[in-house]
C-alpha cells in the first residue's frame, strides 16, 4: 500500500521530494550535498544526479520575484510604522536571504525530479510519425 507521499511507481511526490531533498528514484534523503548543491549520486540507489541539467535559471527569477515581494512589504512597513533604517536592515536582509535560498532549493529540486520523471534529455526529439 502506498503512503500519501508516493505515486504508483513508489517514487515520492514532486513537492515533498523537493522540500525534503528526496531521491526521485528511491525516496531517500540524498538529493542535496549542501543547501542548494546536488549530490553527485544517490547514496542509496546510485542514481546519477549529474546527468540532469537543472542549471541556475531559477535563481534569477526567484531573486526578482522575492525582491519585488520584499520591497512591497518594506514599503508597507515604512508607510505604516516609519521604523528606523536599522529595523529595515534587521528585518529584510535575513528574510530575503532565507526566502531566496529556500525557494532556490525547492525549485531546483522540482526541476530535477520532473526531468527524471519525464526522462527529459538534452537534444532528444522523438519522431512519433515514424518518418
Amino acid at each position: 500500500m502506498l503512503n500519501d507521499t508516493e505515486n504508483e511507481k513508489g517514487q515520492p511526490d514532486v513537492l515533498p521530494a523537493a522540500l525534503f531533498g528526496l531521491c526521485p528514484n528511491c525516496g531517500q534523503k540524498t538529493l542535496f550535498a549542501n543547501v542548494t548543491k546536488f549530490s553527485d549520486k544517490c547514496r542509496s540507489c546510485g542514481l546519477d544526479y549529474s546527468q540532469y541539467n537543472v542549471g541556475d535559471g531559477p535563481a534569477a527569477f526567484l531573486t526578482m520575484i522575492i525582491g519585488a515581494i520584499v520591497l512591497g512589504l518594506a514599503l508597507a512597513v515604512e508607510a505604516n510604522f516609519h521604523p528606523p533604517l536599522w529595523v529595515h536592515i534587521l528585518l529584510w536582509v535575513p528574510l530575503t536571504i532565507v526566502a531566496v535560498v529556500g525557494s532556490l532549493r525547492v525549485s531546483k529540486g522540482i526541476l530535477l525530479i520532473l526531468e527524471h520523471r519525464n526522462q527529459a534529455r538534452e537534444g532528444s526529439i522523438e519522431d512519433r510519425d515514424g518518418q
